[in-house]
């Protein structure tokens, strides 16, 4: 916890500040919301927050994943197949305050992780821009936008960045090309 100049608290979320608002409140930062298992999305979303100015949160899941890849893949499946939404540490930002939100994961078998899916399951998300990012290893195809709107009907939800996570690969300048892409799209939609 912090408090502002004003005296108001507030907490610290990613590199961005994140006050407590009132319900009426609306800011022009965007949200960067992720979960990241090896540090893949990670780094995307640490890279979104520097270049856009927003809050970023991680999001974690309240039992934690396997290390061992047999058995992560092996309840990953089960997950993904069922749909299932898991259990989520306390502390994920409210994004009612946010009309553009980032929303990352790994590609799991094809799909959004879960921990992300019940984060978007759990909030309502009408009216916002979704601009979703994943990090991936070359595995199943994914389509991140479609699967973001069957969670959340009532939001725009952009075209999806993907990245390779490949240490050889040197996304960064895609990244910016992708956030100087949609988010000036979505600043100038917004101020006509």
């Amino acid at each position: 916890m912090y408090m502002s100049d004003s005296g108001k608290a507030g907490k610290r979320m990613g590199n961005g500040i994140i006050k407590k608002h009132q319900k009426t409140d609306v800011t022009n930062r965007p949200l960067i919301i992720s979960y990241s298992y090896s540090g893949n999305t990670h780094r995307i979303a640490q890279e979104i927050c520097v270049a856009t100015g927003g809050d970023w949160c991680e999001i974690y899941p309240w039992q934690p994943y396997p290390m061992a890849f047999p058995e992560l893949l092996d309840q990953v499946r089960k997950e993904v197949q069922t749909e299932y939404r898991p259990r989520l540490l306390p502390g994920s930002s409210n994004p009612k305050p946010y009309q553009v939100i980032f929303a990352g994961s790994p590609n799991w078998c094809g799909t959004i992780a879960p921990p992300l899916a019940s984060w978007l399951a759990r909030n309502d998300l009408s009216g916002k821009i979704i601009l979703p990012f994943y990090s991936h290893c070359g595995g199943v195809a994914c389509d991140f936008r479609r699967d973001i709107a069957r969670i959340c009907p009532g939001a725009d939800v952009r075209e999806a960045l993907g990245v390779v996570a490949d240490s050889s690969t040197d996304w960064s300048e895609m990244l910016r090309e992708w956030i100087a892409s949609v988010y000036k799209e979505v600043l100038y939609s917004d101020a006509g």
